[in-house]
């Protein structure tokens, strides 16, 4: 141990904590939503792992736990002026140990992917950060809904063909944040064939999740969320490469590519819907 580590300790974070994170995030350059604390800190109040130098935060991680089988680890963040002191992997192997005998994924920096290779992550897949405009006209004559009306069973059982567990108190807040939009589309049989949501963010605006069962519905959904955000702002759509309709689907409406993550598991990889996942939730928790 050197002299930096002697009073370096790390806990679970309290919600006002869970800010600090936020913001780092912010300031890495990762545009995190305006109102996405408090729908992570749901999902799991005890996921959260701050690290404190003589009490100042210098080290941040998250660690969620879904079920009884999944975890989720993102903003595993050193602040600068801290970097290269051993402060990073001692919360990561503290985020590790907290996820002991679950899958775990993380959407990591493409940079970064050999050092979580050595912590045995695979790479599935990688998830391309798509950027556009928001605006447009709203589709008619279409099964476009707002997603109150649907029931939250109904919602929550069509999510998990996306994710490898149930993550309901997270959709709970998830799907009734403030400014931001939650549709559904519906089959002609008046099943729930689809849902997105958009929200506001530091920069834009992020649509996420956006599931649907066909590429048109998937359209639809895309111009409904679209159109509920402001003419002309920055709008960004998080799309899995294996997914090949879904980059299609953001380079027809003209969304260039800014930014990727490497999606990674230990164990086993997920089985999902992935055909039909057109736009990841968050790159923080999955």
């Amino acid at each position: 141990m050197n002299m930096h580590e002697k009073n370096y300790i790390i806990r679970t974070m309290t919600r006002r904590e869970v800010d600090i994170a936020i913001d780092w995030a912010a300031a890495e350059g990762w545009n995190p939503g305006l109102h996405d604390a408090d729908c992570f800190h749901a999902a799991d109040p005890n996921g959260f792992l701050i690290g404190l130098v003589d009490g100042a935060p210098v080290s941040t991680i998250s660690a969620v736990k879904y079920g009884n089988s999944f975890g989720f680890i993102g903003f595993y963040i050193v602040k600068p002026g801290y970097r290269g002191m051993g402060y990073g992997i001692r919360i990561w192997n503290a985020a590790l140990a907290h996820l002991d005998g679950r899958t775990i994924g993380l959407d990591g920096v493409v940079a970064q992917q050999d050092n979580y290779r050595k912590s045995r992550f695979t790479l599935a897949y990688r998830n391309i950060r798509y950027q556009g405009t928001g605006g447009g006209s709203f589709p008619t004559d279409t099964g476009i809904v707002h997603l109150s009306t649907i029931p939250f069973d109904a919602i929550c059982a069509y999510d998990k063909l996306f994710f490898p567990e149930d993550r309901r108190e997270f959709m709970r807040c998830w799907l009734d944040q403030p400014q931001s939009t939650a549709l559904g589309v519906m089959d002609r049989n008046g099943r729930l064939a689809g849902y997105g949501v958009v929200r506001s963010c530091r920069s834009g605006y992020k649509i996420g999740p956006l599931f649907s069962d066909s590429v048109a519905l998937a359209e639809q959904l895309f111009l409904a969320l679209r159109a509920h955000t402001p003419e002309g702002a920055s709008l960004f759509l998080d799309v899995p490469e294996v997914n090949p309709a879904a980059i299609d689907l953001a380079k027809r409406h003209k969304m260039t590519a800014a930014f990727e993550t490497v999606r990674m598991y230990t164990g086993k990889i997920p089985e999902l819907a992935l055909s039909r996942l057109f736009g990841v939730t968050t790159f923080e928790l999955g």
